[in-house]
């Protein structure tokens, strides 16, 4: 079974039912079963073929989730992309993925047009609404005008729907290949962990190129038969009118959501959240403070759960039922294994800290054009995850550290290494190490810690500058201090814990890859 044949399978009987609401536009199951099809028609007509990849970059709209199955639809993967990338970043991702063809909302057509400069074989550009750079061909009216007569090609469950890059260990980002069946798979242990029903409706207002959105926000019920809602950007005033007035009974979000709707609380309407039965908590540690805070003020259940990419991405979560443990990423979903080893891959006891592993149909099918990298982290047949942590006398898993510099911002992975080698492109830049701390909003911010050439005094706004040009926003450092040296090993590595313990701000040990 395919994700889009799972969800067209699972639209049989409610073919009248609402399947995508964004704003006021609205597919009932039959019609997105329609617009899939035509979309994957023309998608055919323009010469994309089973095992093609096809970029996909917008914001969440009924007209995204119908773009994201129909390239699957068509027997293509499907590349979400950040909207927020820059286009040597993005570039590095069509190269790498050889991508036929990107889909494009409105002037992020000119990222793909940037980004395809220099390639030896640029994507062919398919622009959706309005647009400055020329595609080979429109979106627009395929959902209504495209090939009724599509007949899809016959996928096997273990080919890849998606590929959704996450930082890796070079810098560079890899692409970790999920199949039809893991994504199908982990979202039916999703229903079965959080008793999802057709009667929920998820608004869905985390990214959709985020593996967490697109599993919980939109293969989730659409596989269930329930509803997805839609909703392009986040802020309080809006999220809280969207659920009151969509009446959506699940809230995906990372813990800094549940921070700025707590600090709005004062000022959204009275009763907004009644129809809300849960808010699921995943991309980044929830401070067991907040957790509490937000339940107490605004009468919710926060389920905090973990996952990451290569895992489709969800693991473990608390229980809606039975007992939910702050501080914890709740046992196990159904079917899913979890162990703690240590560094020789010998599992550890209940209560002793080390990596977590992961095993399971949800796991990838590895990492693209990276077999060496695909093999370190599926030692023993167990996905490695790199994140430290601990499992009670209950099968309660805690995450304590990351064994790998990771940094996550606003439930976004971030590679130090990646902004560390910007910095060091700089003419007056000589070291520089890169750590995160924590932050009241975004969960971590990034410090970059400079030692600058010698004679020389380097302004903070060139060198921002120089990131900004060069990094997707949420990888600019926040903060940048300038030093005569940095703490160093008897190998002569740098010891980010120790500038991790001189920053008065650093981020809590703990977290979640995503």
């Amino acid at each position: 079974m395919t994700v889009p044949g799972a969800i067209i399978q699972a639209g049989q009987d409610h073919q009248d039912r609402p399947a995508v609401i964004y704003g006021d536009s609205q597919l009932t199951y039959g019609d997105l079963t329609r617009a899939i099809g035509r979309v994957a028609g023309s998608l055919a007509e323009l010469g994309i073929q089973p095992g093609d990849r096809v970029a996909l970059i917008g914001p969440n709209s009924h007209l995204y989730v119908v773009a994201y199955l129909a390239i699957m639809h068509a027997g293509a993967s499907v590349i979400p992309v950040n909207p927020m990338l820059k286009p040597d970043e993005v570039r590095y991702m069509f190269a790498d993925a050889e991508v036929k063809a990107a889909i494009a909302f409105g002037p992020l057509a000119n990222l793909v047009a940037a980004a395809s400069q220099g390639l030896d074989d640029p994507p062919q550009l398919i622009t959706v609404g309005e647009s400055d750079v020329p595609g080979v061909a429109a979106f627009d009216r395929w959902p209504l005008e495209g090939p009724e007569d599509f007949d899809p090609p016959q996928v096997p469950q273990d080919e890849v729907a998606a590929i959704l890059y996450t930082a890796g260990t070079t810098g560079r980002p890899k692409g970790a290949m999920l199949s039809h069946h893991n994504l199908v798979w982990d979202a039916e242990a999703c229903r079965q962990a959080i008793e999802f029903t057709t009667d929920d409706r998820v608004l869905a207002v985390l990214p959709m190129f985020h593996s967490y959105a697109a599993t919980v926000g939109v293969v989730l019920p659409l596989t269930c038969g329930a509803c997805c809602v839609a909703l392009d950007r986040f802020s309080p005033a809006e999220v809280a009118a969207t659920v009151q007035r969509d009446k959506c009974t699940v809230l995906p979000c990372v813990p800094a959501m549940c921070g700025a709707l707590l600090r709005a609380a004062d000022e959204l309407p009275r009763g907004a959240f009644e129809s809300l039965r849960m808010v699921a908590s995943g991309g980044a540690p929830m401070p067991v403070a907040l957790m509490k805070a937000f339940e107490e003020r605004l009468g919710l259940i926060v389920l905090e759960g973990d996952g990451p990419t290569e895992c489709s991405p969800v693991c473990s979560v608390n229980p809606p039922q039975g007992v939910r443990k702050p501080g914890t990423v709740g046992p196990p979903i159904p079917g899913v294994e979890m162990k703690i080893v240590d560094d020789d891959d010998t599992e550890l006891p209940p209560g002793e800290v080390g990596e977590i592993c992961v095993r399971g149909p949800n796991v990838m099918l590895g990492y693209l054009n990276q077999p060496e990298a695909t093999a370190e982290a599926m030692k023993g047949g167990w996905f490695h995850t790199g994140d430290l942590g601990h499992v009670d006398e209950d099968g309660y898993f805690s995450i304590v550290g990351r064994k790998k510099d990771m940094v996550i911002v606003g439930g976004l992975n971030v590679y130090p290494r990646e902004v560390e080698e910007v910095l060091l492109a700089h003419p007056h830049v000589r070291e520089a190490a890169v750590i995160g701390v924590y932050d009241d909003i975004r969960g971590e911010k990034l410090k970059a810690f400079v030692i600058p050439e010698e004679g020389v005094a380097p302004e903070r706004a060139d060198i921002l500058r120089l990131c900004r040009e060069k990094l997707a926003n949420f990888k600019v450092p926040k903060e940048i201090a300038f030093i005569d040296d940095l703490p160093r090993s008897l190998k002569g590595t740098v010891l980010k814990r120790e500038l991790r313990d001189s920053h008065s701000g650093s981020a809590p040990s703990g977290g979640q890859s995503s």
